[in-house]
């Protein structure tokens, strides 16, 4: 099951989260049929949305990652509402590149990195709160924390891993991230820093079984940390009929005027899911006759 883990340090102003994602990469990967690059590109991204949306204090709240890098991916997109449930896609999920290393998948090459990383934080008030910020690697952890040094001033060390098997299923995902609070001092920099070197990178971990909480005990081993939460989290996506109805009335009537005319019923495929909804001749008369 996947979960999301938060910690913070009882001996320095540290606060941590970690993902254990691999459900939820999986289940991203079978909707939307992408081979290995696209799998870790648009699984990272949905990684980090996650606990994104985690930190959210709002209950209806959710933050949207775009990724823009000009690379042959195309846009990423992972949304995440307040509990990390997240859901998402990849433009051109079948893009193949070689590899960058012995097991090491070409992600910043994939998704490019002149471009913009774009935070939208809709915390239910009139105007959602939109950050942008240059691409770093297009790696999308170092973007992300990047994002954070950038637009929010919280010095952050985001690290994501996504493992694709050789029969392109995902065999893990993870990641985690740790913030400091006002009052770090050089010593507890210096001692993050050292823990993120040891460990490495995720997918090392991940592949040898460590858990989202063992991978934050491990980076974090010279502080005293205690669990504050442990919750659930899955690829979750929120279309409904209902939803697709209004987006068909959001066309104005002129436009399905065009639509009957031309094809006679509209099919909508949910861009998140593959979900399709189709919509008679009949029902879109009906619709025109509310508006």
């Amino acid at each position: 099951m996947d979960y999301i883990v938060r910690m913070i340090a009882k001996d320095a102003p540290i606060k941590a989260m970690a993902i254990q994602g691999r459900d939820l990469v999986q289940r991203a990967r079978e909707i939307h049929h992408t081979l290995p690059v696209a799998t870790a590109a648009l699984g990272r991204t949905l990684l980090g949305a996650s606990m994104m949306g985690q930190q959210l204090k709002e209950e209806d709240g959710s933050v949207t990652l775009r990724v823009s890098g000009g690379g042959p991916l195309g846009n990423i997109l992972a949304v995440s509402d307040s509990q990390g449930n997240v859901r998402g896609y990849v433009q051109n999920g079948q893009v193949d590149l070689p590899l960058k290393g012995p097991a090491k998948l070409d992600v910043g090459q994939a998704v490019g990195t002149a471009g913009s990383l774009t935070v939208i934080k809709d915390l239910r008030l009139k105007e959602p709160y939109v950050g942008t910020i240059p691409l770093v690697s297009g790696e999308i952890a170092e973007d992300i924390t990047a994002y954070f040094a950038e637009s929010e001033q919280i010095p952050t060390a985001c690290a994501l891993g996504v493992l694709v098997d050789r029969d392109l299923s995902v065999a893990a995902a993870g990641g985690y991230l740790i913030q400091l609070l006002p009052g770090a001092d050089d010593g507890v920099i210096d001692s993050i820093e050292a823990g993120i070197a040891r460990v490495g990178q995720v997918t090392a971990q991940l592949s040898q079984g460590v858990t989202a909480e063992e991978l934050l005990r491990l980076v974090l081993a010279d502080f005293d940390l205690e669990v504050l939460e442990k919750a659930p989290v899955e690829y979750r996506c929120y279309c409904s009929r209902e939803r697709m109805r209004s987006a068909l009335a959001s066309m104005g009537r002129e436009e399905l005027s065009k639509l009957i005319a031309e094809q006679g019923r509209a099919e909508m495929t949910c861009q998140f899911c593959d979900a399709v909804h189709v919509f008679e001749k009949e029902e879109l008369e009906a619709l025109m006759k509310e508006l």
